[in-house]
């Protein structure tokens, strides 16, 4: 699992090392790993470092310095460097003295070339955007030229991944001891590029982690796989009710989630249920035995009933998607015994929330947490980055995986019944949620193959998923 903490955690870890290290030491271990990685890039567009023309644009803070010892290294192995100031009459005076030490000099003015630009601007402690002086440094950025961007992008809000205003768009992030949430929550994290840590000491071993982005590996361990004891209702049987005489392909495609996500059975409900199976044939039709419920995916309006009749249901977990959402009351989800998960996109979570689209797409981080508090369960929003909070707070989780083709029609429905199957199998509604995420967008990238994908492909596509993380 890769864990992201928050600036005050990572900031309590450095002063606790700082005081058990020789002045500058820590400074001394994030430049060096700096400077390791723009050499490695160096050498990787230039065949070497010696002749490279390398510009610092340097802000007042020990960000800037990092830069400047970085960039004092990297003198010393014959590179031109040229560090730019936001502001001349703040430049850390350590790592001014190395850089001048080592030949680099300063100038008032970006250079009009470069092979490659660190980004010392700003810090994780940076809030706002960036300020004139350092967007119109941004501004000047030679094209062609690499970015890295030290600890992460200036302008970019290191806990909430917020960009209010100008932000630097880096091609390489190397961010020191942990990683932090903004360099993994959009919008934030379309702008990072590859992200690199470097490990300078830091003991975060029991600090609250703010963020968790799963790998393969564990999503391996939560999904579940039959026994020889197993029978259907042992594996699960998802209740789907979805669909309508204007949508019947969303109940076809949440139908296709749940089976290829590993459900014993199928119960559907609803109005499509020739086109379901017609596809299925293996699908039970009306109510009976579930595992869980999944309701919403196009429900159409006035069907709020059956939303409230699978709620009522407090024993069994529900997934509650799309149409379901409308309206949805927030005690009723509270006063629920078994799991609930909700998974909007970012115009239903701005709806539950009362707020605008654009403020959700500008804190997803902020709106799932609120989403999963307001509600007292599980949230799943929907987007570049999938997000999945837990109803009784906790770290957050982050969807490595994914395709842009995903945002595709019918996508989210398979997602919908993908995620009941694994509540149907005892997952968690946290559990469920980011495993399918992570599956899902696993087949999206399958499906896709860098062109563009169907729904149907994607849920064709979910057992090579399955198999891949299982290896």
């Amino acid at each position: 699992m890769r864990t992201a903490y928050s600036v005050e955690t990572v900031r309590a870890a450095e002063r606790e090392l700082m005081a058990r290290l020789p002045e500058g030491a820590l400074m001394a271990r994030a430049a060096a790993g700096l400077a390791a990685v723009c050499a490695e890039l160096l050498a990787r567009g230039r065949g070497r470092v010696y002749g490279s023309r390398v510009v610092l644009l340097v802000g007042p803070g020990d960000n800037g310095g990092d830069a400047l010892y970085a960039g004092a290294r990297l003198a010393r192995r014959g590179a031109g460097v040229t560090a730019v100031p936001m502001d001349p009459e703040r430049m850390h005076p350590g790592g001014l003295a190395a850089l001048r030490a080592a030949g680099g000099r300063v100038a008032a003015s970006v250079p009009g070339r470069a092979d490659l630009v660190v980004d010392g601007l700003l810090g994780i402690g940076g809030r706002g955007g960036l300020r004139p002086a350092a967007a119109a440094l941004v501004e000047r950025i030679p094209a062609g030229a690499a970015v890295v961007a030290v600890d992460l992008p200036s302008g970019v809000d290191a806990d909430t991944g917020e960009v209010a205003g100008s932000a630097v768009t880096a091609d390489v992030t190397v961010t020191f001891g942990a990683y932090k949430p903004g360099l993994l929550t959009d919008p934030g994290a379309s702008r990072v590029g590859a992200v690199r840590l470097v490990d300078i000491g830091l003991d975060l071993e029991g600090a609250a982690v703010a963020l968790e982005a799963p790998q393969h590996a564990d999503v391996a361990r939560l999904l579940p796989v039959p026994t020889a004891s197993s029978d259907k209702y042992r594996r699960g049987v998802v209740g789907i009710v979805a669909g309508s005489q204007q949508y019947p392909g969303a109940a076809v495609l949440a139908v296709a989630g749940a089976l290829r996500g590993g459900a014993g059975a199928v119960r559907y409900v609803g109005p499509a249920a020739d086109a379901v199976l017609a596809r299925f044939p293996e699908v039970l039709v009306g109510r009976g035995r579930v595992q869980a419920w999944v309701v919403g995916p196009g429900l159409g309006s006035g069907r709020g009933e059956e939303v409230a009749r699978a709620l009522a249901d407090t024993d069994v977990p529900v997934l509650v998607d799309a149409d379901g959402l409308r309206g949805l009351d927030a005690e009723v989800v509270r006063g629920r015994r078994a799991a609930t998960l909700l998974t909007p996109h970012a115009g239903e979570a701005a709806a539950l929330l009362g707020v605008a689209r654009e403020t959700v797409e500008a804190g997803r981080l902020a709106a799932v947490r609120e989403l999963a508090g307001r509600y007292g369960a599980a949230a799943l929003l929907k987007g570049s980055t999938t997000l999945v909070a837990p109803g009784g707070g906790g770290a957050v989780r982050v969807n490595p995986t994914g395709t842009p083709w995903l945002a595709t029609a019918g996508s989210g429905d398979v997602l919908s019944g993908l995620a009941g199957a694994l509540l149907a199998g005892g997952l968690s509604g946290v559990d469920a949620g980011a495993a399918a995420a992570y599956l899902h967008g696993l087949a999206g990238r399958f499906a896709a193959g860098g062109a563009p994908v169907v729904a149907q492909e994607v849920a064709g596509a979910l057992p090579e998923a399955w198999r891949s993380v299982m290896v």
